[in-house]
């Protein structure tokens, strides 16, 4: 069955918001109104803000207020065709595009829509320094639009598999919750020690050094040897670094670290700060990583890996202010270290790799529901549902 198609700019008034003057610190604080930004954009609904402004930045700015039931779309950067719907009277930066309610379309429809649609947003908005789509784009973009009772329809089915895939990701996040819990539970607070365990100075335990990039990089891409960079570290599992998408010559593994199946990486530096990997393969790491080696016997490598992930948050609240946050050799061989006795981290280390493995099923029937949902979007928005 096929429906029309309708511009986005002939059912609504597709309108964004703006930022109160950062220099005027009476727009912000104590601010009780919500204002949201792209990186609210998480999941299917905003019920909070992560900032909030005052009536007074409101009216001194271009941003306005959208009610409740409202769809928002990230315009700009590296969350562009991001959605949510709006559970809460808010406003809006730039950088959120705002399709308030409008009796011809139903909401959840819409934004299933929108988010079926992330692809073309994201492809149509490269090419820039920054990814961006214009709201000339949005008004201009196509939607299939059946009639009222069949937009619900659909919505309700969409509805159905997407809880599939939520119930996935919570059992993928309680999981990810159930090691933490364990490690404080065997081991108690890493930067406090309630249990008293000895303290060394991590540099008295492993041997550290920092990763290289050869410059220029792209003199040196196209060879055989893996070339791991920051990104890499947020793919695959919660141990092991397994695949890399670029590799580089011999002159340039010369030019950068070379390290050996096995090795233990960190990520000191910007948003990734904080992830750890054992290397799966043998390869060079980019200067964002610190490669942890010739570890003290006394020392169980998943214990070292999951020490250093339980410290995230610490290690983000010492390091030196500057463009981004960046923990430098010097300061990692500082850092305190609670000495618990090896046995007992070889007992987390088994219970890490049951968890592990569990996870890795997860994640499997997750990209499963995940390619599922987008074959059952594509009929829908077909007519073919």
């Amino acid at each position: 069955m096929s429906w029309p198609m309708v511009k986005l700019g002939d059912l609504f008034k597709v309108t964004s918001g703006g930022t109160p003057s950062r220099s005027v610190p009476e727009y912000y604080e104590n601010g009780d109104i919500p204002w949201i930004k792209t990186g609210d954009l998480h999941h299917r609904y905003i019920e909070h803000a992560s900032e909030y402004i005052t009536s007074a930045g409101l009216n001194a700015s271009s941003t306005r207020l959208y009610p409740s039931g409202t769809v928002l779309v990230a315009m700009y950067g590296a969350t562009i065709g991001a959605c949510s719907i709006l559970r809460i009277t808010a406003c809006t930066n730039q950088a959120c595009a705002a399709f308030t309610p409008v009796e011809k379309v139903d909401t959840d429809y819409l934004y299933y829509f929108l988010k079926h649609s992330k692809p073309v947003f994201v492809n149509a908005g490269a090419g820039g320094a920054q990814p961006n789509i214009s709201a000339g784009f949005l008004k201009n973009f196509e939607i299939p639009l059946p009639p009222l009772a069949e937009q619900k329809r659909i919505a309700a089915i969409l509805d159905k598999a997407d809880a599939i895939r939520r119930k996935r990701q919570q059992a993928i996040q309680l999981a990810d919750d159930f090691l933490r819990a364990v490690f404080l539970e065997m081991f108690g607070d890493p930067v406090t020690n309630p249990k008293g365990w000895e303290v060394k100075k991590l540099g008295d335990i492993v041997r550290i050094r920092r990763g290289a990039s050869p410059r220029p990089i792209k003199e040196f891409l196209g060879g055989t040897i893996p070339w791991i960079k920051i990104g890499d570290g947020s793919k695959g599992d919660q141990i092991y670094l397994h695949d890399t998408k670029e590799y580089v010559t011999k002159a340039g593994a010369e030019k950068s670290l070379y390290l050996n199946e096995g090795a233990l990486i960190f990520a000191n530096c910007g948003v990734s700060l904080g992830f750890a990997r054992i290397l799966k393969k043998a390869g060079c790491v980019h200067d964002g990583w610190l490669a942890f080696d010739e570890i003290n016997p006394s020392f169980n490598k998943i214990f070292l890996l999951k020490w250093l992930n339980q410290l995230t948050s610490h290690f983000r609240k010492i390091a030196p202010d500057g463009t981004q946050p960046n923990l430098n050799t010097g300061i990692m061989k500082q850092q305190e270290l609670i000495c618990p006795p090896v046995e007992l981290q070889e007992r987390f280390e088994n219970i890490v790799h049951l968890t592990d493995s569990m996870l890795n099923k997860l994640k499997t029937a997750e990209l499963a529901d995940e390619q599922q949902f987008s074959a059952i979007s594509q009929k829908a928005f077909s007519g073919l549902l």
